[in-house]
């Protein structure tokens, strides 16, 4: 596993100017009036960003605090960093390198008081913010079941990625939070925040903006400050992040942005593809620049990554081209299922074992986090250690630990770990000390603390209310365990999960992880159904556990697609190209084309992930919410170049309905269910009235795609699929 530089440090600390291609050379010696580098996956990005700050401070364009250099994680930074000092040796000392939020911090330090605050303020982490919120939520006697904290946390996130401060936020989007209350306890979040002399992540730019923007004297001195300016990856800045850099670069106008727009994955976490599209727009007369020579992938492999992208229609273009021999050719599997799918590729993996490549050169991307559990568990049959990297294994995620808990104290009532960790969960009344008092009176007596809760039922020892929520827990319960001597243990799991209110907890929260939660629920009720009993299913999972304690330097990495960008690994497996999967139903169905292109970007990310190999399969079918359901190829199959694709198919697959293979070709379905939706905002003309049963009544005033934009009579304006209204 390697970074995206396809070159070692050494390499690029030791290259004189003379070691880079044209291209790259023209990145580096461009150095007045903006620059946009359009750096291709595998072209050298890296060596590109640190020969250029070498180069002005070789040339005396600039001294190392006349440069500001931005990046997104603080690796990318200390690399940097690094790689400058052995080139340059002391002259790089001094320079303003760092994160976006690392570098808003440093200046918001040095003028906190203009905004109300003192230098030592604290910066809050997610929790922070969240236990802040809630007791807001309190205050104001609003039902945090209802309306969590955490989705008015995305709420206010999403504004301040916007550079909205409470008083900019337009009426038209304050939402649906709390009946329209979030502005307002957005106003008093960020009171808060100054009372206790704290900022969150949003407001070390937020609040960058607004200095600037009110003190034309301090803006001055930075712009006069900063000679240079280069930003990396500049297709993932936000709105605020934008405006602060074209704010820092209006007197010097040497800003130089480096990106790929064919890699813009993040809308969900608030960058904007706009940024880098309209950059032209936005700076005149600016050189664009394109590294277009890869030197990781195979010409294979970026054949089909080029022919794949080229379907996006918002894109700057630009081909991706390489040296290297032909290699393999990009292997596109057809399985029965997912559990196919993952013997599959435990398969491949034990034969390249076998010739002796690293396990840790090998990677599994899925589009959803649910898909992991069929390759966990089938490599781990196979003895084949493995990583889940940017996230937790599939029995350690904290739905599936909270879902197990119900389903251990169901089949063992004297599960004491169990019992505390789910009976106020979801929140039931049920407080600290009444557990406490449940613990101690277990521990006397040498009884479950099932037990002791029922004996101290008969007694006054808790409050009324606490006994109430108590007295139905435990009755909830007793049901539970009746019933599990006459249901499938699978049926059963998904009542509990329902009835106990869980599931309903997730479906409430508004935050951007709960879609995957329950996700990853329904996928657990499906793995039940492969056992006899729910005895036997717990067993299994005790194993499983206790293998993944085992640590090997040597292991398959297993991700997201999206936590994947950034690497590369010699072979790569990308299951699960399926419609509904891979693009995602709900991407689609919330953003239509813009969430399309956006899955594709995410396809060619996951392609050009790989050096040597890349390998895609989907299946015929596929469990869903516990269901058989035939699959559908996904569109982006279709848009895979023949003479670049090997198709693998098992035999017998031909009559299942929609899959079709050819000689080289799959048929899959040209445009389903919410792209040809789009064709619907065409019955919608400006000023036409129009129903939606949530909004009510409205007036038409644009439509873009499969998107309308009306102005509701009593919600204000929105954006809505077209399909969700009706003339009227």
């Amino acid at each position: 596993m390697q970074e995206l530089d396809p070159f070692s440090p050494a390499e690029a600390e030791a290259a004189p100017l003379s070691a880079l291609n044209e291209a790259q050379l023209q990145a580096v010696e461009t150095v007045e009036g903006p620059v946009l580098v359009l750096a291709g996956a595998g072209t050298g990005k890296t060596r590109v960003l640190t020969a250029r700050l070498a180069h002005i401070l070789g040339r005396g364009l600039a001294y190392p605090s006349q440069i500001l250099a931005v990046t997104f994680t603080n690796k990318a930074a200390r690399e940097m960093r690094l790689r400058l000092e052995r080139m340059v040796g002391e002259n790089a000392g001094g320079l303003w390198l760092g994160t976006f939020h690392a570098i808003g911090a440093r200046i918001l330090r040095r003028h906190a008081e203009l905004l109300g605050l003192s230098s030592n303020f604290t910066i809050l982490d997610t929790d922070d913010q969240l236990r802040l919120l809630k007791q807001l939520l309190a205050a104001e006697k609003i039902d945090d079941k209802r309306w969590p904290a955490r989705a008015l946390l995305a709420v206010i996130q999403r504004w301040k990625d916007r550079g909205l401060t409470p008083d900019k936020v337009p009426v038209s989007d304050a939402g649906e939070f709390a009946s329209g209350r979030a502005q307002d306890l957005y106003r008093q979040y960020q009171d808060r925040l100054r009372t206790l002399n704290a900022v969150d992540f949003g407001d070390l730019t937020l609040h960058n903006l607004t200095l600037f923007t009110t003190h034309a004297d301090i803006l001055a001195e930075y712009q006069r400050r900063f000679r240079y300016v280069l930003v990396d990856e500049y297709q993932d800045t936000n709105l605020a992040q934008y405006l602060w850099l074209r704010l820092l670069a209006q007197q010097s106008r040497n800003l130089c942005c480096v990106g790929d727009d064919d890699q813009s994955i993040y809308s969900w976490r608030g960058a904007e593809i706009g940024n880098i599209l309209r950059f032209e727009q936005d700076f005149p007369g600016a050189a664009i620049i394109r590294l277009e020579e890869n030197y990781r992938s195979t010409p294979h492999i970026l054949a089909a990554a080029s022919h794949l992208i080229a379907n996006n229609r918002d894109r700057l273009g630009k081909t991706l081209w390489t040296e290297a021999q032909e290699g393999e050719k990009v292997r596109l599997r057809a399985v029965w299922d997912a559990e196919a799918e993952a013997r599959w590729a435990g398969d491949e993996i034990e034969a390249l074992q076998r010739k002796g490549h690293r396990l840790a050169e090998i990677a599994i991307l899925v589009r959803a986090s649910a898909q992991t559990r069929e390759f966990e568990e089938r490599f781990i049959s196979l003895g084949l250690p493995y990583r889940v990297i940017g996230g937790l294994r599939f029995y350690e995620r904290q739905e599936i630990r909270d879902a197990l808990a119900y389903l251990r104290l169901i089949n063992q009532p004297a599960d004491d770990l169990a019992f505390e960790r789910i009976v106020n969960l979801p929140r039931r009344g049920i407080g600290d000390q009444t557990i406490q008092t449940v613990r101690a009176h277990a521990r006397d007596a040498e009884i479950p603390m099932t037990h002791a809760a029922e004996r101290l039922l008969g007694t006054d020892e808790m409050k009324p209310a606490a006994r109430r929520a108590l007295s139905g827990f435990l009755k909830d319960l007793a049901r539970w365990q009746e019933a599990a001597h006459s249901l499938p243990h699978a049926e059963l799991a998904k009542i509990v999960l329902d009835e106990s209110g869980y599931t309903g907890m997730w479906q409430a929260d508004k935050s951007i992880e709960a879609p995957g939660r329950l996700e990853n629920l329904k996928e657990l009720v499906a793995a039940m159904a492969e056992f006899e009993n729910l005895g036997g299913f717990l067993e299994h999972v005790g194993l499983v556990m206790e293998t993944a304690t085992v640590i090997g330097a040597d292991m398959i990495n297993i991700m997201t697609l999206h936590a994947a960008k950034g690497l590369e690994f010699e072979t790569v497996f990308l299951p699960g190209w399926e419609e509904g999967l891979f693009p995602n139903q709900r991407s689609l169905d919330e953003n239509g084309l813009a969430a399309l292109e956006e899955e594709r970007r995410l396809a060619y990310v996951g392609i050009t992930r790989a050096r040597l190999r890349a390998n895609i399969s989907f299946a015929a079918n596929r469990q869903i919410y516990g269901k058989w359901q035939s699959a559908i190829p996904s569109r982006f199959i279709e848009e895979l170049p023949e003479e670049h694709i090997e198709v693998l198919a098992e035999q017998g697959l031909r009559p299942n309905p929609g899959f079709a293979p050819r000689q080289h070709r799959l048929e899959t379905r040209a445009a389903p269910a919410p792209i040809s939706r789009a064709s619907s905002s065409a019955l919608y003309r400006p000023g036409e009235r129009v129903f939606h049963q949530k909004f009510g009544q409205g007036t038409v005033k644009a439509a873009d795609d499969d998107r309308l934009l009306i102005a509701f009579d009593q919600a204000g304006e929105k954006k809505v699929m077209a399909s969700f209204v009706r003339k009227g």
